[in-house]
């Protein structure tokens, strides 16, 4: 039986993935901020015949991240599928405790982290982080990557931390070969994304939502990457539908995704 750790499972595609996993036979470890949420995902892929331990951490927190690590690592000696799920998009600039922009925290600085605390649990398994075609509209600066110093708008911080999934996941596949590692997007899906603040933004979802894609819809390229044979021999790849597709050239840039993790890893003190 295969262990998936899936960060993000409480809502949408992690809830959605969740499930597919459990159906396929995976055995979970599941993460997620809320409690609650965490157990009624657990319940359901317990439901769908999996074995299930419940993870609660607030991935924004760098000691959060350190600490789920060395739950993770004190409970399993190995881990076949680390899905690092989890991420969010804020309508306002916002600093965590630890001084980092809030979208750059969650969406790129925990799952590097949490990816680079488990390596050796990983050795010979995968690494499936959640990316988005909003990277086409990144915009990597590494002298502002905290939008300290530009505008800060939404969408735009959003799309960038996409492209650091993406760079992040180039570069952990020319590092750590004994991995397979790759990144999806999963569509535009009807979820709990974008709903953390902002009413107009908030009133906007709810007006396009018959139009997007479900969770189930989208959280299939998570477990095809993270199970399926036919993905067991790509690494470094960007995934749309079960299919390698070409990313934004930036996303390809092979020196931008080496000077990412230098600069990722001095902002979490792993190097």
């Amino acid at each position: 039986m295969p262990l998936v750790l899936l960060t993000g499972a409480t809502r949408g595609i992690g809830h959605a993935a969740a499930v597919q996993l459990a159906q396929r036979g995976a055995g979970l470890a599941l993460v997620g901020r809320d409690p609650e949420r965490v157990a009624e995902t657990a319940t359901a892929a317990r439901e769908a015949g999996a074995q299930v331990s419940e993870h609660v951490a607030d991935l924004e927190r760098m000691d959060e991240v350190r600490r789920l690590a060395a739950e993770i690592r004190e409970r399993y000696d190995r881990i076949d599928v680390l899905a690092n799920n989890a991420g969010a998009m804020f309508t306002q600039r916002r600093v965590t405790a630890d001084g980092f922009e809030q979208t750059l925290a969650l969406n790129h600085l925990a799952p590097f982290l949490l990816t680079r605390l488990l390596l050796d649990r990983l050795d010979g398994g995968r690494v499936v982080t959640t990316a988005s075609d909003a990277h086409q509209g990144g915009e990597l600066d590494f002298d502002d990557l905290q939008w300290e110093r530009r505008s800060f708008r939404a969408m735009r911080t959003y799309g960038t931390t996409k492209l650091c999934n993406i760079l992040f996941t180039r570069e952990l596949a020319r590092r750590a070969p004994q991995i397979r590692a790759n990144c999806f997007h999963p569509g535009v899906v009807r979820t709990g994304f974008g709903k953390n603040d902002g009413l107009l933004y908030k009133a906007s979802l709810v007006v396009i939502s018959p139009f997007l894609r479900s969770p189930a819809r989208g959280a299939r390229s998570l477990v095809w990457l993270a199970l399926s044979d036919e993905a067991a021999r790509l690494t470094g790849e960007y995934v749309v539908d079960e299919k390698v597709r070409e990313p934004s050239a930036a996303a390809r840039d092979d020196h931008l995704a080496a000077e990412l993790w230098e600069r990722s890893e001095e902002l979490t003190a792993t190097r």
